[in-house]
C-alpha cells in the first residue's frame, strides 16, 4: 500500500510539473523563427545600400559576434574597435533596432498577460488600464522639460505607470472591482493623461524635440540605438524573471480570491506585487520604444490560444511570441509605404483597436457597474 501511495504521489507531480508541452516547444521554436527572419529582414534595409547577402554576412560576421571589444563598446558604451563599413552599419545603425523590438516586445507581451491575471479580465493590457498613458507623460516630460534625467527613464516611466495605476484602481474600486468598472477607469486616466502629454508640447521650444516626441508618442523603433538597449536591458531582465518566477501565484489568483486565500495565498499583497512588476516591464519597453497601442492586449490571447491558460506556459510563451510579433510589425511599418517608415504604434493599433472590439463583443458578461 505504501509503494502504491508513493507511485500515485509521484504520479500526481508529474502532472502537476510536466507544463512543458511539445506545443509550447514547437511555439516557442516557431517564434524564434519568425523573429530571426523577420530580424534579418530588417537589417537588409536602411539608407545606405546593401544586398541581402552582404547585410546578413555582416550580422553573422565572426569578427564581430567574437569580438569582446565590439561587445563592450555595443553594451557598455566604450571605444568600437576597428570593422569593416558593413558590419558598423550592420551592428550600431539596424540591429539595435530589432533588439529593442524584442525587448519591448518581451516585456509588453508579459505585462499584459499580467494585467489579465491580476484582474481577473481578459481586456485587460497596459494600454488599456492607462499605464501606458501614466508613464508616457512621465517620460514625455523628462524628454521635453527635464532631457538631463534621461538614463532614468524607466524608473520615471514606472513612477508614472505605477501613479496611473493606483488612480484606475481607486476610480474602479467600489467593494471590490469589475472588468467593466476597470476598463471604463483606464479610459479616464488615458483621456486625462494623453491631455497633459499634449500640453506638454506648448514647454517645447526645439522642433526637433516635438517631432520626436511625436513619433514616440505613436510608438516608434525608428533611430533607436544601442543607448536605448542599454536603458532597458537590465530592468528588463529582472522584471522578466520575476514575472517567469510569479507564474505559478498568477495561476492561483486565476482560480479566484477566496480560493486563493484557502490556498493561504496574501492576495493583496500578491496582486500588488505582481502588478509592480508589469509595471516595470511595460515602463521598460515605453521607455525605449514609446507607447505601442494594443500590443500587451493581443499577444496574450495569441498565445493562451495556442499553448493553454497555464500561466507557466503562457509567460513563456509570451516571452517568445512578443519579439517575434513586434519585430515582424516593425518590418512591416518599415516597408509597408515607399519611402516612409511609419510608427510600429500604427500597426499594432491598426490590428489590436478592432481585436479589443471583438473581444468586448466575445465576453459573455464584463460584470455590473
Amino acid at each position: 500500500m505504501g509503494e502504491a501511495k508513493s507511485m500515485g504521489e509521484h504520479a500526481s507531480t508529474r502532472q502537476r510539473d510536466g507544463w512543458v508541452t511539445g506545443t509550447l516547444v514547437l511555439f516557442c521554436l516557431a517564434s524564434t523563427v519568425v523573429t530571426v527572419v523577420a530580424g534579418l529582414v530588417q537589417v537588409s534595409f536602411g539608407e545606405y545600400s546593401m544586398t541581402f547577402s552582404e547585410a546578413w554576412t555582416a550580422v553573422f560576421n565572426p569578427a564581430v559576434i567574437f569580438n569582446l571589444d565590439a561587445w563592450s563598446a555595443f553594451l557598455f558604451g566604450t571605444d568600437l574597435p576597428k570593422m569593416d563599413t558593413g558590419s558598423i552599419v550592420v551592428w550600431t545603425l539596424r540591429l539595435p533596432r530589432v533588439f529593442v523590438g524584442i525587448i519591448a516586445g518581451a516585456t509588453l507581451a508579459v505585462s499584459g498577460a499580467i494585467f489579465q491575471a491580476v484582474t481577473r479580465n481578459e481586456l485587460a493590457s497596459p494600454f488599456v488600464l492607462g499605464v501606458s498613458s501614466g508613464a508616457g507623460f512621465a517620460v514625455l516630460a523628462t524628454l521635453v522639460v527635464f532631457s538631463g534625467l534621461a538614463p532614468f527613464l524607466p524608473l520615471i516611466a514606472a513612477l508614472g505607470g505605477t501613479l496611473a495605476f493606483v488612480i484606475v484602481y481607486t476610480i474602479a474600486w467600489k467593494g471590490g472591482t469589475s472588468p467593466v468598472r476597470l476598463v471604463l477607469a483606464g479610459v479616464i486616466v488615458n483621456m486625462v493623461f494623453q491631455s497633459l502629454q499634449q500640453g506638454l508640447f506648448f514647454f517645447a521650444d526645439d522642433l526637433g524635440v516635438v517631432q520626436t516626441a511625436i513619433a514616440w508618442l505613436t510608438g516608434s523603433l525608428t533611430g533607436t540605438g544601442w543607448d536605448e538597449v542599454r536603458i532597458a536591458i537590465l530592468p528588463a531582465i529582472v522584471a522578466l524573471a520575476i514575472a517567469l518566477a510569479g507564474s505559478r501565484q498568477l495561476n492561483v489568483l486565476m482560480l479566484g480570491e477566496q480560493t486563493a486565500r484557502s490556498l493561504g495565498m496574501r492576495v493583496e499583497r500578491v496582486r500588488f506585487s505582481l502588478s509592480a512588476v508589469a509595471i516595470l516591464a511595460a515602463s521598460v519597453a515605453i521607455a525605449v520604444a514609446g507607447v505601442v497601442s494594443f500590443f500587451g492586449l493581443v499577444v496574450p490571447h495569441i498565445v493562451r490560444n495556442t499553448v493553454g491558460g497555464d500561466y507557466r506556459r503562457l509567460m513563456v510563451g509570451c516571452l517568445f511570441a512578443g519579439p517575434a510579433l513586434l519585430v515582424t510589425a516593425d518590418v512591416g511599418a518599415r516597408l509597408a509605404l515607399d519611402g516612409v517608415q511609419m510608427p510600429v504604434g500604427v500597426v499594432t493599433g491598426l490590428i489590436g483597436g478592432p481585436y479589443f472590439l471583438y473581444l468586448m463583443r466575445k465576453q459573455q458578461s464584463m460584470g455590473e457597474l
